[in-house]
């Protein structure tokens, strides 16, 4: 027996002083009606109702009992009217995992925005180190990735993001603008541990949707071999970031952590016709099922905020899109 529904229907018999008018305010059987306070009472092992030919009345526990069921009613209705909120408007606590670059370059500067549009939602941010997928314990997650993301779970593309060469204006003055990868070997650098360059860094001459010079005197990629002695050596994104800008070296950095600098003047881009590669940063949720107001809210800040298209919108912005080298 559906006990939650034998409460509904014995609360409207009470309310409708019968069960004829309690089945048609139900639309449903009067000898269902019946039936199903029948069994209500014999689950419960107690007469809720006095019956007569011409009315219906409460006994003493069915009053008792009744006062019960009607608050245990309204509270469904209020937790039913709640989640149906949750589905229509943004509100509540919204999750998020993604890397500690993300977190500080592309969703904290924009999230005043965001608050603006959903003062209802509180944002958490969880940025432990990389994200190379979705945690289906985080509402979305944020990451990024050379190759298309697979498994079980929705990914939206955000927006494609170069990683360049650039240093501050202050050390390119003093050391030189290199005209060609291989000038580098002569620059202060800041890269990566030398054990994660493995066999170098290989720059692809113009940008990813341009098709390469056929001529044969054109590099259309250069591979620099490791620096021995670089200046700093690091995996962390923003340390590199912070480095280069305050002139320590060349360094090679994602567009959307730079572009702002790159608009500002405090970092400058070095061989604008070479790139080092591409990543796709994507919104990830575990599904698209009974996905809350405040998740697609969101999601569809991020869509708006970043374009959703396979492009880099920070280098484009910064005015220094990669060259083809025909230009």
């Amino acid at each position: 027996m559906d006990q939650l529904r034998a409460m509904r229907v014995f609360a409207k018999v009470v309310e409708e002083s019968g069960f004829a008018r309690a089945a048609r305010a139900l639309d449903m059987a009067p000898a269902v009606v019946t039936r199903v306070v029948a069994e209500l009472e014999d689950q419960l092992g107690a007469r809720l109702l006095n019956r007569t030919t011409r009315s219906v009345a409460l006994t003493e526990i069915g009053e008792q009992y009744l006062e019960k069921v009607r608050a245990i009613l309204q509270d469904v209705e209020e937790a039913d009217a709640l989640a149906g909120a949750s589905a229509r408007e943004p509100r509540g606590h919204l999750r998020v995992l993604c890397p500690p670059a993300i977190a500080v370059h592309l969703l904290a500067p924009q999230l005043p925005l965001f608050h603006a549009r959903a003062p209802q939602v509180t944002v958490e941010i969880t940025a432990p180190g990389p994200v190379e997928t979705v945690d289906e314990t985080f509402d979305i997650s944020l990451f990024s990735r050379r190759d298309p993301p697979e498994g079980e779970f929705i990914a939206r593309r955000l927006a494609r993001s170069e990683v360049v060469v650039c240093a501050s204006p202050a050390y390119l003055n003093r050391r030189g603008r290199p005209q060609h990868p291989g000038e580098l070997s002569a620059h202060d650098t800041v890269v990566p541990p030398l054990a994660s360059l493995q066999r170098g860094l290989t720059f692809y001459r113009g940008p990813l949707d341009h098709p390469l010079d056929a001529s044969p005197e054109v590099d259309r990629a250069f591979t620099l071999k490791p620096a021995r002695h670089a200046t700093l050596a690091t995996t962390h994104i923003d340390i590199c970031f912070a480095a280069a800008r305050a002139g320590l070296g060349i360094a090679g950095l994602p567009s959307y952590v730079i572009g702002q600098s790159l608009q500002q003047g405090d970092l400058e881009r070095v061989l604008p016709d070479w790139r080092l590669f591409d990543m796709t940063i994507w919104a990830g949720l575990p599904s698209r099922r009974h996905l809350p107001a405040r998740t697609r809210a969101f999601l569809d800040f991020l869509l708006e905020l970043f374009g959703g298209e396979d492009r880099d919108p920070w280098l484009a912005r910064a005015g220094c899109p990669t060259r083809s080298a025909s230009e």
